[in-house]
């Protein structure tokens, strides 16, 4: 009989999350409301006695006060004065009786007449004391709460006793009574309260889509899961509160353990903009791809009219600061690869030319074109070659040159130009050659997009410390300057180009992620980076060497 009950509750038993918190509350709210119902019904029963027991007081005080009861007491009367009277009042009052008796007991009223003359049942002491009191007694009529209250003469002394009474059947009756409406009541509060119950379950259904406590328990720790091993950063912006942030976004913005608040998270997710796609922002030590997109779940996010800044938004995040260098690196050598190519189709041009005037009978004059050709190109490879050590550093450059030579710009790396050549003095440069790469071949390019195309023309610098021949350039670490004919940019197109990076160079300067990228290494060892105007549009990087 046990199982079969339990199989039967189980069977009968709501399966989604909704269903059983709407059936729980139902038989909270069913249980609530019949315990009220009884209170209230026992509250009412103890209100009826108290009112009775006030009623009788009042009533019995009232007759023994009147002086027409003591002087029809004193007269020998009583009966014959007062039985009309109390019998008057009682009916009035709809109480059960009303006695007026001698200090001994023996009745002068009764409501049942045969009574007169008998004596009273009940407790007469403290009124022979001369004090008014109440208390429940069985006499002819059944249980009753009655009164007894002292009658005295002008002098002050007890010479009679009246009772008032309602019998317990009539308080009974009273309080029945009350029961059609207090269980009105109960069934009004039920309904009420059934009806709040099933809106709240429409909502639990729609907001849980109709999922079991234990699916919802599944789903959670799956999500939990999936949120502490996807490779991606993951952050839930919901209105002005940060509801989810998972581990790689805790990494990559470098968030403290424990709750995060708006404040703590970077200035570009402060905006509200959930068109973003593939947004690249640079932070002091990472290169950031950044996504938005709005949560769309809920009726209120799909209100046109609801404020931007009070939406749900994802917003996931991913590290390109590896692959920002590889692009880097593959850029240089693109850009040298490139070089090379125009060279070789340049030296078929020479080759042929110089096979021509020998076919000509002028070999004296091939010689001539050949070697000077030859001469200016190698001039350049053995200058840097002797004063940069660096050879990627050297290849960048010859890669730059050419390039800026099939752009129609005048690149001059200067003869200040000097790095340590052996590999003991490089070791103390403060950047490693990567880095030098990234941030000259950044600068490079940004100069030669920014360049006067009337007369574009760049300038190149890179020294350090005392290997300066420039008493003037000399400093305590590396310096890198890159001057170009362009017009230069202000301190606060300046500022907001250092501070974050774009996907793409939209802005009339063309200074986009490049001077972004510079300022991130520069800021992470600890060196400067400024532009101003002179002699043209003039960008200095210095970086201090850092002494263990």
């Amino acid at each position: 009989m046990g199982r079969s009950w339990r199989a039967l509750l189980s069977r009968s038993w709501p399966r989604s999350l909704a269903g059983q918190a709407i059936a729980l509350q139902v038989v909270v709210i069913a249980v609530i409301v019949m315990i009220g119902s009884a209170l209230a019904l026992v509250d009412a029963r103890q209100d009826g006695d108290e009112a009775a027991r006030q009623q009788v007081v009042s009533i019995a005080t009232a007759l023994a006060d009147a002086p027409s009861t003591a002087s029809a007491i004193q007269s020998g009367r009583a009966t014959e004065i007062l039985q009309p009277v109390t019998e008057a009042v009682r009916t009035n009052t709809d109480i059960a009786f009303i006695t007026i008796m001698s200090p001994d007991a023996t009745r002068f009223t009764h409501t049942d007449p045969r009574q007169i003359g008998g004596k009273y049942l009940g407790t007469i002491d403290p009124a022979l004391r001369g004090a008014t009191f109440t208390e429940v007694y069985t006499g002819t009529l059944g249980p009753s709460i009655r009164a007894v209250v002292p009658v005295l003469d002008p002098d002050g002394d007890v010479v009679g006793l009246v009772s008032a009474g309602i019998t317990q059947q009539t308080l009974a009756q009273r309080w029945r009574e009350q029961i059609p409406a207090i269980v009105v009541v109960g069934l009004g509060a039920l309904a009420v309260s059934l009806l709040g119950v099933w809106a709240i379950r429409r909502r639990l259904l729609r907001q849980t889509h109709g999922l079991a406590p234990d699916e919802l328990r599944v789903m959670y720790e799956h999500h939990d899961a999936i949120l502490h091993s996807v490779s991606e950063g993951l952050v839930v912006l919901d209105g002005d509160r940060v509801a989810i942030v998972n581990d790689e976004a805790r990494r990559l913005l470098g968030l403290p353990p424990g709750t995060i608040r708006p404040s703590d998270l970077p200035a570009f997710l402060h905006d509200h903009d959930p068109g973003v796609r593939d947004e690249v922002h640079v932070t002091d030590d990472r290169v950031l791809v950044v996504n938005r997109s709005t949560v769309r779940g809920s009726d209120a996010d799909r209100a046109d009219d609801r404020p931007t800044s009070k939406r749900s938004e994802v917003v996931t995040i991913r590290d390109r600061t590896e692959l920002q260098g590889a692009l880097g690196e593959l850029s240089s050598l693109q850009v040298l690869t490139d070089s090379l190519r125009a060279q070789a189709h340049e030296a078929a041009n020479k080759l042929h030319t110089v096979i021509t005037m020998v076919e000509m009978g002028r070999p004296e004059d091939a010689v001539t074109f050949a070697t000077e050709e030859l001469a200016l190109s190698q001039r350049l490879v053995d200058r840097l070659s002797a004063d940069v050590g660096e050879p990627a550093l050297v290849a960048l450059l010859l890669g730059k040159t050419a390039q800026a030579d099939e752009r129609g710009i005048a690149l001059t790396v200067t003869e200040d130009t000097h790095l340590p050549t052996t590999s003991a003095a490089t070791a103390h440069l403060p950047l490693s050659a990567q880095e030098i790469v990234t941030v000259l071949g950044n600068l490079i390019d940004n100069a030669m997009d920014a360049c006067d195309r009337d007369d574009p023309w760049v300038e190149v610098t890179v020294t350090f410390g005392e290997t300066s021949p420039d008493a003037s350039l000399a400093n305590d670490g590396l310096l890198i300057r890159v001057a170009d004919s362009g017009a230069g940019m202000d301190a606060d197109a300046f500022e907001r180009a250092m501070q974050r990076g774009y996907s793409t160079k939209s802005d009339v300067t063309h200074h986009g992620l490049g001077l972004a990228l510079v300022a991130q290494v520069v800021k992470r060892h600890g060196g400067t980076l400024t532009a101003d105007v002179t002699y043209g549009s003039v960008v200095t990087v210095t970086v201090p060497v850092v002494t263990s």
